[in-house]
């Protein structure tokens, strides 16, 4: 994206002491606009929907819906928003699940501050950005992924969708549930399951559900 050009942003945080610092951090930049906030899942959600900016700042913890629930309907939409998840979280399973869930940046709090501006510039530019307390996790997880991706090779031909449940499944979450996150039939769901189970070669009544819970942080 071009430096002239403005990009907008939404800040979605139950704390407006660390919304209102955030943004003065972030408007200190000429061609970054924070177009709106908000202090619970269910008000970035709807702002983000009329709004349409180029980037959602989501605290992971927040009331009605959390971050990860707002993702994941946001995934939904046509209109491509960048995610960057903020968060106290530090381990390497809340970072697996916002990779998994599409977002490009992850900022831990207590460093956000010094951060932001540096996240949204490589976001903007396509790129992923994660705090670098917490990066070491991409090592790992990369040389899990390359591992296991030389084993089952055919994870690579899941579509989108399948991947999308396949994620899901690995939140322990039923076909009910799923079809209901995505926004699609408990029958799709079903399709999609028997496809996963086909070309992932897996046979009996959960040995997808075993091996997506196995499975999740390498992918």
């Amino acid at each position: 994206m071009p430096m002239s050009e403005t990009t907008n942003i939404v800040i979605a945080d139950d704390h407006s002491i660390f919304r209102r610092g955030l943004r003065e951090v972030i408007e200190q930049q000429p061609d970054l606009k924070v177009v709106a906030e908000s202090c619970d899942g269910n008000g970035a959600l709807e702002v983000l929907r009329q709004l349409r900016p180029q980037i959602a700042i989501l605290d992971i913890d927040m009331p009605d819906l959390d971050g990860f629930a707002v993702a994941r309907k946001m995934a939904k939409e046509t209109a491509a928003v960048q995610i960057i998840f903020l968060t106290m979280y530090k381990d390497e399973l809340h970072l697996s699940e916002a990779l998994n869930l599409g977002a490009k940046g992850y900022l831990v709090k207590e460093a956000a501050a010094h951060d932001v501006v540096t996240c949204i510039r490589a976001v903007s530019r396509g790129e992923t950005y994660v705090s670098p307390t917490v990066s070491v996790h991409l090592v790992h997880r990369a040389k899990r992924s390359s591992e296991l991706i030389r084993e089952v090779p055919e994870l690579e031909t899941l579509t989108r969708a399948e991947r999308q449940v396949f994620l899901l499944l690995a939140d322990c979450k039923t076909s009910k549930d799923i079809a209901t996150d995505l926004g699609v039939s408990t029958r799709t769901v079903e399709n999609h399951r028997a496809k996963i189970c086909e070309k992932l070669d897996l046979h009996g009544p959960h040995a997808l559900v075993k091996f997506a819970l196995q499975h999740k942080g390498e992918l």
